[in-house]
């Protein structure tokens, strides 16, 4: 359980290994539920488009106690495969991204940031974490040069 009292539900981890082991995922994306009492899937995906993993995560929303919605936190998990740029060969790094848009509401962020240990303990194997709060910083480049610690090729 989290600080903030949200527990992680099965699916996670059930997605999240279907990610890491058996590869069906390339990525997930998850969300805190409307009672902010537990950590669901939002989406699981195949899809190795970068683009379209972004977008969900700046197209995101949450609903405030009165009922607004606006930008919303969430945490993400992504295989980045990249090459090496000495031509050793591809590499694999499971990444966890916290994001959460400067432009979110207060309280969601607050949930979010109590809860992300939980949700991190719960996933083994994670090689990186990333922090984002815009858009610039789930930029691919950004995002890769951070996990390949510089070493991936063009």
């Amino acid at each position: 359980m989290s600080q903030s009292g949200a527990t992680v539900s099965p699916e996670c981890i059930e997605s999240y290994n279907k990610l890491k082991l058996d590869k069906v995922y390339k990525y997930i994306v998850f969300k805190l539920s409307d009672d902010n009492r537990q950590i669901v899937v939002e989406e699981a995906s195949a899809d190795k488009d970068w683009d379209s993993f972004r977008e969900t995560l700046i197209n995101a929303t949450t609903k405030s106690k009165s009922g607004a919605v606006g930008k919303g936190p969430r945490y993400a998990v992504y295989d980045v495969e990249y090459q090496l740029a000495s031509g050793e060969g591809t590499r694999n790094k499971i990444t966890f991204i916290a994001w959460s848009p400067d432009d979110a509401g207060v309280m969601a962020k607050m949930v979010y940031a109590s809860s992300k240990e939980a949700l991190k303990r719960s996933l083994p194997g994670i090689a990186v974490e990333l922090q984002a709060n815009d858009s610039d910083d789930i930029e691919f480049d950004s995002v890769l040069k951070t996990v390949s610690k510089g070493l991936a090729g063009k």
